[in-house]
């Protein structure tokens, strides 16, 4: 018996070059070239089946062992002390009270709305360390744009502008500034060279322990709530 994969969303795309799939721990997306047709699309699913069942089904068993206890606290990267997480039936999704450490987030729908307060604190933050390390690193950057991308962690444009995950608000200090330093380091070398690995290394002597963490530690389940 085949097991059941959620619907798939296709979307096409005008600058996709070849057709992407990725599955996700609620979802399986695929992204299509504008002028791939039909048939193709029907074939390459046909052929990517297996593979697809496979690691839906390893995301589920993941998912299955996740912890799905909504948080007391919440650690954010630049606070000594962790916010503490009250749960409220109230208007406003979130409310934060910066001079108690506190966070009041309506029980409505409470995984989306702790989304929500981390993007909003992220974007707020997160700029402002850029600029910090930017001026400790004498490496100057264009424009900052947070966003939430899915597979990334930051980006650099050859205009020099930056763009950093919110999420990275979650990690520990040092490895938030890794990802600065990295980015950084991108408009001298717009490349992965030995020559842009080393100015990592100059900003940052623990890089590969930083970057190691980055890729290890998990996302907590309610990151993944639409």
């Amino acid at each position: 018996m085949t097991p059941k994969l959620p619907e798939i969303q296709i979307t096409r795309k005008l600058r996709a070059t070849r057709l992407r799939l990725r599955v996700e721990p609620t979802q399986i997306k695929l992204t299509v070239p504008q002028f791939c047709t039909q048939r193709q699309v029907q074939d390459f699913l046909k052929q990517s089946e297996q593979w697809m069942i496979e690691t839906w089904q390893k995301q589920q068993a993941k998912a299955e062992q996740i912890d799905k206890t909504l948080p007391t606290e919440l650690k954010l990267f630049n606070l000594v002390k962790p916010l503490q997480i009250i749960y409220h039936t109230q208007k406003q999704s979130f409310i934060f009270d910066d001079q108690n450490s506190q966070l009041s987030v309506s029980d409505r729908q409470p995984e989306q709305y702790l989304k929500a307060f981390v993007i909003a604190y992220a974007k707020q933050h997160l700029p402002l360390y850029l600029e910090e390390v930017s001026q400790e690193s004498s490496l100057s950057f264009g424009k900052c744009a947070i966003r939430q991308p899915k597979t990334r962690w930051g980006s650099c444009t050859s205009k020099h502008d930056i763009m950093l995950n919110s999420a990275l608000v979650l990690f520990p200090k040092h490895v938030a500034r890794y990802v600065c330093v990295h980015e950084l380091a991108h408009t001298k070398h717009f490349d992965h060279s030995s020559h842009f690995w080393a100015e990592v290394h100059k900003h940052d002597v623990n890089f590969k322990q930083h970057r190691k963490l980055l890729k290890t530690m998990p996302m907590p389940y309610w990151w993944y709530s639409s």
